[in-house]
């Protein structure tokens, strides 16, 4: 996979706008019923970083930014700050936010994930780009220690125990994360005087399947 392990500069995606978008195949019988159906399993997240730009010096560090990926060649880190925590936004990342699994006396590695809840409905989100220095891990509540018990693989979000926890100990954890991303576009447009006018460039992000 074409990716570099940076992230695009957090102070200008904080005025981002974008989230999570679905693909949903909709037909409609004669009879007036719909059969609905989706070939994906997961949701897909775009953003729009130019709507975070505020100087020239910001147009400067993105022109930067995307050079340095070659356009869309390479992807890299995002943070979404409407959703980076596997909490919620307001609170503390804690031990027990996440279920990422149960042990079963032999597998060492677990798949972080962040489960998001909606009535008796639920959808699990893989998360492969943790940030560092965010991870907390516990096993059946009691808190692991990373470099100790555990490892973090900051570029696929797998937690490798040094032992494999018990036969069904439940496996939590916190952390915050990114979204890997690349540009949805070779070229930016920018003129100093559109943008000193207030017209803010158009700068598309799209998440990439790892």
């Amino acid at each position: 996979m074409q990716f570099h392990e940076v992230r695009f500069p957090a102070a200008l995606s904080f005025g981002s706008t974008g989230g999570p978008e679905r693909r949903t195949d909709i037909v409609t019988l004669s009879n007036g019923f719909e059969e609905r159906n989706t070939p994906w399993a997961h949701s897909r997240r775009r953003y729009d970083a130019g709507v975070g730009l505020r100087a020239m010096d910001d147009v400067d560090d993105v022109l930067n930014f995307f050079e340095a990926r070659r356009g869309q060649m390479y992807a890299f880190r995002w943070k979404d700050w409407s959703d980076f925590k596997s909490c919620k936004p307001s609170q503390s990342v804690a031990l027990g936010d996440q279920t990422i699994g149960f042990g079963d006396g032999q597998t060492r590695e677990f798949q972080l994930s962040k489960t998001y809840l909606s009535g008796e409905a639920s959808y699990t989100r893989i998360i492969s780009k943790p940030v560092s220095g965010t991870v907390f891990v516990s096993l059946a509540g009691d808190e692991q220690n990373e470099g100790v018990h555990f490892e973090v693989d900051l570029e696929r979000g797998l937690i490798a125990f040094e032992r494999a926890p018990d036969e069904g100990r439940e496996v939590t954890a916190g952390f915050e994360f990114d979204v890997p991303v690349r540009f949805d576009t070779d070229r930016i447009h920018t003129s100093a005087a559109s943008f000193q006018a207030g017209e803010v460039p158009s700068i598309p992000v799209v998440e990439v399947r790892l």
